[in-house]
């Protein structure tokens, strides 16, 4: 018996020690492999955006460098199956200039392209990347649309959900009175159009003259803006004021990434 179980454990022995190394190379592989798929994604990360902010170049634009996230993990799973869930592009401190020469600043332009479809040849610069849907989203802040108009003393704001226009009316030499009226803001042409109505006058006489001066001051405060020349064929969608500006929704579909710089 005494020979049995010396011969039994050494073979135990052998048996854990064999797993121990089947374990710890299974955890180096896992380990290496998801390190392959982080370090391919954040290369094709900054790839994209290095052609991105010469997409904002060519556009005679303006941005701090882009930030591009390619959303979904595992990531080169995507890649092999040229599917993408999302990739997101925000580009800092965005500026472009319009047709009329304002420059138009935000912040931040958050762009989003979804269901992007490209096949391998596409990484090697041969074939289509074509997004179903790109969106982005901006603010416009209420000074720079105020100063689209040329008129000094008016002031842009939100109220209750909807963009308020206010001002200060001469009377008359002597007197000076303030007034206020609710904007419409909407697209039309390609341009940001924005005229003004419901028209409040606290404390001002009910006379045709006074009516006449009011309603000639909010009609020279209308104005237009034009919409800049954006990335990956961008155009305005949906105008939303907030307080802290003009919130400015764009959209495209059907957009080939390759083709428009990215």
């Amino acid at each position: 018996m005494a020979e049995v179980y010396g011969s039994e454990r050494p073979r135990r022995r052998r048996g854990r020690t064999l797993r121990v190394v089947i374990l710890t190379l299974l955890v180096f592989l896992i380990v290496g492999v998801v390190v392959l798929d982080r370090f391919s994604n954040s290369y094709a990360e900054n790839v994209l955006a290095d052609k991105v902010a010469t997409e904002v170049a060519n556009q005679k634009a303006e941005s701090s460098r882009p930030v591009v996230t390619i959303a979904g993990v595992p990531f080169l799973t995507q890649v092999l199956a040229g599917k993408y869930e999302e990739i997101r592009i925000e580009l800092p401190d965005f500026k472009a200039q319009t047709g009329s020469g304002e420059t138009v600043r935000m912040d931040l332009l958050d762009i989003r392209a979804r269901d992007v479809k490209a096949p391998l040849s596409a990484l090697r610069g041969q074939g289509d990347v074509v997004a179903g849907t790109v969106t982005g989203t901006g603010t416009i802040d209420y000074r720079l649309l105020a100063d689209a108009t040329g008129q000094k003393d008016l002031k842009l704001t939100e109220k209750d959900g909807k963009l308020v226009g206010s001002g200060v009316l001469a009377i008359s030499q002597t007197q000076q009175v303030p007034v206020s009226a609710a904007a419409d803001v909407k697209v039309v042409d390609g341009k940001v159009q924005v005229r003004f109505s419901d028209v409040n006058t606290p404390g001002l006489p009910d006379n045709p003259l006074v009516r006449t001066q009011v309603n000639a001051f909010f009609a020279q405060m209308a104005f237009e803006l034009d919409v800049p020349k954006l990335p990956l064929n961008l155009v305005v969608q949906e105008l939303q004021p907030l307080p802290e500006g003009l919130r400015v929704t764009f959209g495209a579909s059907d957009v080939n990434l390759a083709a428009a710089g990215v």
